[in-house]
C-alpha cells in the first residue's frame, strides 16, 4: 500500500493556489479540469518530494474546485485519504470480511472508497492498470456516502 493524496475542496482556486504555493511553498505538479464534471483538480507537493510525485504522483495535496460551489460547511472541505493498493479486489474483499462497509465499490476494477468510524473518506485506487470487471463488485451498489 502506498500513500497517494490527500483532497480538499476550495471555494476560491486563485486564494487557495496564493495560500498553498506562494505563501506555504508548495509546488503545482499537475491540473486536471474537468468541463464534463465542472470541477478543476490541482495537485500539489512539498519541495522535498517533488521528484518522487512527479515520478509517482504521490505524496500530494490535491486542491478540488468545484466550479458551481464556493462555501462549505461542516467539514465538507476536507475529502478523502487516497491509497494505491496492490489488488483492489483482494483488499476490498478482505476488508468487507472484516466488517467494513464498502461505499463504493471497485465495479471498474480500479477505484473504490470506504470510511473511517470517524467517518473520514478513504480512496482506494488500483497500482497500474484497471483490473478487468468483475463479480461481486461489478453489480454492487454505492452504499451511504463518501
Amino acid at each position: 500500500m502506498q500513500y497517494l493524496h490527500t483532497m480538499v475542496r476550495v471555494g476560491n482556486l486563485d486564494k487557495a493556489l496564493e495560500f498553498y504555493c506562494d505563501k506555504f511553498g508548495l509546488v503545482e505538479t499537475r491540473r486536471i479540469d474537468n468541463e464534463k464534471g465542472r470541477f478543476t483538480l490541482v495537485f500539489l507537493a512539498a519541495p522535498d518530494d517533488l521528484e518522487t510525485a512527479e515520478r509517482t504522483r504521490a505524496p500530494l495535496v490535491e486542491l478540488t474546485y468545484n466550479w458551481d460551489e464556493h462555501e462549505y460547511q461542516g467539514g465538507r472541505n476536507f475529502g478523502h485519504l487516497a491509497y494505491r493498493v496492490d489488488n483492489i479486489y483482494e483488499l476490498c474483499d478482505r476488508l468487507q470480511k472484516k466488517g467494513v462497509v464498502i461505499n463504493r465499490p471497485p465495479r471498474d476494477g480500479y477505484m473504490a472508497f470506504i470510511r473511517s468510524p470517524d467517518g473520514i473518506s478513504i480512496e482506494l485506487l488500483q497500482k497500474g492498470e484497471p483490473l478487468p470487471a468483475q463479480e461481486p463488485w461489478l453489480s454492487m451498489p454505492n452504499t451511504g456516502t463518501w
